[in-house]
């Protein structure tokens, strides 16, 4: 048999078209347990790569025949060797190109909706790391809102859909992943924002962004409105494009809420987290829908495969807005938070401007699950 190599966007449509998929894990166990390919109809078996030295005879009944099959390990290596034993003895086997590092940097792009007079908004889906970025694009004009760092595959979107990047905008000082946001303006000669109360260590240049900004695109009058939203960082601010989707950055997630603790002030943050939730939101149109800057779980996918949900529902069935006490909403938000992002304090560094680690150390930098949310 003859083992395929299978690529990162390969494993997405997997995902997003609901497929089975049968994953030979060969990581260590707390490697698995912290962080996986995760499907609605995948399945798995996590037996460390060390394991399997001796050959793969007593796991062949384990794998599946009426299935796809697919090793994954961190780098790709051990997923090639332990795929060729596989397939010596006569399993039809895959490998993940890359490893988990690949999946953790592979975005899909996946339309939203529509706007004014022929505009589109897209949403990048970064499944292996939770992360959520946007495109609006009108009239041969973009904007993008929460880039990650892989710069090129926003330029290269836009060059497909033959428009230029005019404005690109942070919601806030991010954490958990690298932002590309300057880099891209940098490239593109676009105007780069950043809530001013987030960016006062930053060592470069930006247009800050202020509560009730409103950033024409193209010219059917699309505004990409600012609205004042703090509580993850006290500068987090949202959008609401073209009066349909509201943009909620770190703040509110499909199926939980912002944390305030990623800068050490989770005490000072948690009132201005609470009232964005339950009064500066409670202010807008319910029928707007709510396009995060993460997920935390699969189950946040919708069956094409975007993170979306109307406010209105999300009123009704987020638990973190419907917390009626409010020591039990600050209790909830401060104690027993799960695990910080990896590196977390470097990332907001290399956000700042203060540090430039090289492409491999960023990598290494942002592995891992989203841990932005408190659910």
């Amino acid at each position: 048999m003859t083992v395929t190599a299978w690529t990162a966007a390969q494993v997405a449509r997997k995902v997003i078209e609901n497929k089975e998929l049968f994953i030979l894990d060969v990581r260590n166990e707390d490697a698995f347990k912290d962080w996986k390919i995760e499907g609605h109809k995948f399945d798995y078996l996590n037996i460390p790569y060390f394991d399997l030295l001796d050959g793969v005879d007593e796991i062949l009944p384990q794998i599946p025949t009426d299935k796809e099959v697919l090793v994954v390990c961190a780098k790709e290596g051990s997923s090639i060797m332990v795929a060729e034993m596989l397939a010596d003895a006569g399993r039809e086997v895959g490998y993940l190109e890359g490893g988990m590092k690949s999946w953790s940097m592979y975005l899909e792009p996946i339309k939203v909706g529509d706007l004014t007079n022929g505009g589109e908004l897209y949403q990048f889906v970064r499944l292996g790391k939770g992360c959520l970025s946007y495109m609006a694009i009108s009239e041969g004009e973009a904007a993008i809102i929460d880039a990650v760092r892989f710069t090129d595959v926003f330029t290269k979107f836009a060059e497909e859909k033959g428009v230029e990047i005019k404005h690109v905008f942070d919601t806030h000082l991010h954490a958990d992943h690298i932002s590309g946001g300057r880099h891209i303006a940098a490239a593109t000669g676009a105007t780069y924002y950043l809530p001013p109360k987030d960016a006062e260590e930053v060592v470069f240049d930006y247009e800050p962004l202020e509560d009730g900004l409103k950033v024409q695109l193209g010219a059917s009058e699309i505004e990409v409105g600012a609205l004042y939203s703090p509580g993850h960082t006290i500068g987090s601010t949202s959008f609401v494009i073209d009066g349909k989707f509201l943009l909620t950055g770190d703040i509110l997630f499909i199926d939980s809420i912002g944390r305030p603790d990623l800068a050490g002030l989770a005490e000072d943050w948690v009132g201005d987290l609470r009232e964005t939730l339950y009064f500066r939101y409670r202010t807008l149109a319910e029928d707007l829908i709510v396009l995060p800057a993460h997920f935390m779980i699969i189950d946040e996918l919708n069956e094409d495969g975007t993170v979306a949900k109307r406010l209105g529902d999300l009123f009704a069935e987020n638990h973190g807005l419907n917390v009626e006490e409010e020591d039990v909403f600050r209790s909830m938000v401060t104690d027993n938070l799960p695990p910080q992002p990896n590196a977390y304090q470097e990332i907001r560094h290399v956000n700042m401007g203060k540090i430039t680690p090289d492409n491999d150390e960023q990598t290494e930098m942002e592995i891992g699950p989203n841990r932005c949310a408190v659910r």
